[in-house]
């Protein structure tokens, strides 16, 4: 029910990226097919499973459609992240540098394998300062990791250049900006490694799930075995299979790979819709003195899931992000700087350490420092900065109304 939905996004503010929006008779079909056979698990039961593969079908998909030559299927793009570093040979002690803004998945995923997050400062790009990436380079840095925000990318070339200068691994979390490239391939392809995450409120959602995406095949033999309690995949049946390192159970099951394939048929016009509002939203913002819009490093690239703009002030945006509010136009407007989930500033938790399990001794020393770490600079970028969740479901006519009603809104907010 699009009316039901429509509903849902406004009234929880969902982050936007939305594949469930657009959610049908094709979703419905695949999940069907695996229900009919009664076989909700991606391994073994061969003969009743009647030759229903979804997670092998999405992984080729995946493969096809991005550009990649291998690609493993998990349960959560941060079990992707955490499955993607182990395979990479991420491990404790290994400093993982990572940008302050971010999901907290990115994180939580480096101290899961007990790996150390280095936190630095973002540029106008809302992603990586190479500058910041290179200042924080220690003999322990092992890997840096840009994250795609907003469906927009980092800086890769510079970043490239800094990881073959200190022969560092390079590990793209896209899980953000599905769809989006960087001078003609697709993000998450270029690294050694990278990540999509197709949880809810995704580009394209399975419901829960994520993937990844490696031209290595030692790293996708590893990925694919560590996703599955280190099962190798090559005996006659499960029972055959051998164990040549430990793993977990991070596997996705064949119910969410069903609808990951039907909506990874859709993305195209997703990303075309997608694209269309943006730029049309864009048109009115763009009229009020003093907006600036973030640095995209390749703007044909932009997957257009997010308007992002800055006001000349913290005090402007604030006066702005109030406005929105009494005139019920917030819904879908994003001040990372308040927000709970994504920015350096809200994450106590984090800077004090506030783990169920305990921390290797690098981890917490480093987790400790951020208590008193200074971010000025991604400070200003982000107390300036809203971010607009593009819709699919929004019409041309909505499109340009809402784009009206920005303009009058922030206008007077700041004038």
């Amino acid at each position: 029910n699009f009316r039901f939905l429509n509903y849902l996004c406004l009234s929880i503010k969902l982050k936007g990226m939305p594949g469930f929006e657009m959610f049908g008779a094709e979703e419905k079909k695949e999940v069907n097919e695996v229900l009919e056979t009664g076989i909700l698990m991606r391994y073994g039961f061969d003969g009743p499973r009647k030759g229903i593969w979804k997670s092998k079908e999405l992984e080729q998909a995946i493969c096809s459609r991005f550009g990649t030559q291998y690609a493993q299927l998990t349960s959560s793009g941060t079990a992707a992240l955490t499955t993607a570093m182990v395979s990479l040979g991420i491990g404790a002690g290994d400093e993982v540098i990572m940008p302050a803004f971010t999901f907290v998945a990115s994180f939580e995923a480096i101290l899961s394998v007990g790996a150390v997050p280095v936190l630095v400062d973002i540029n106008s790009s809302l992603t990586l300062d190479p500058a910041a990436v290179e200042a924080a380079i220690t003999p322990k840095t092992k890997c840096i990791m840009p994250v795609h925000m907003c469906g927009s990318m980092a800086d890769l070339d510079a970043l490239k250049a800094i990881c073959d200068k200190h022969q560092l691994i390079l590990l793209e979390d896209a899980c953000q900006s599905i769809g989006g490239t960087y001078k003609g391939k697709a993000l998450g392809t270029i690294g050694h490694a990278g990540t999509f995450s197709f949880d809810f409120v995704k580009t394209i959602t399975c419901g829960e799930g994520g993937v990844v995406m490696t031209n290595n095949k030692d790293v996708y033999i590893k990925a694919d075995a560590y996703t599955d309690h280190g099962h190798d995949h090559l005996g006659v049946d499960r029972g055959a299979d051998l164990h040549p390192f430990l793993g977990y159970n991070f596997r996705i099951s064949e119910l969410h790979a069903a609808v990951g394939l039907a909506q990874i048929k859709k993305l195209d016009q997703f990303l075309e819709v997608q694209k269309k509002n943006n730029q049309i939203l864009k048109s009115y913002v763009e009229k009020v003195p003093g907006i600036a819009f973030r640095t995209v490093p390749d703007p044909a690239g932009d997957s257009g899931s997010f308007l992002t703009w800055f006001l000349p002030s913290q005090e402007a945006t604030e006066k702005v992000i109030e406005a929105m509010k009494q005139a019920n136009i917030l819904a879908g407007n994003f001040y990372w700087y308040a927000n709970n989930w994504h920015y350096i500033k809200k994450w106590a938790h984090l800077k004090n350490v506030q783990s169920l399990s305990a921390l290797n001794e690098a981890q917490q020393k480093a987790l400790a420092a951020l208590s008193t770490k200074s971010f000025e600079k991604s400070d200003a970028i982000m107390s300036r900065c809203i971010s607009t969740a593009i819709s699919l479901t929004w019409t041309e006519a909505q499109v340009h109304e809402k784009g009206a009603a920005f303009l009058s809104v922030i206008e007077k907010a700041i004038s």
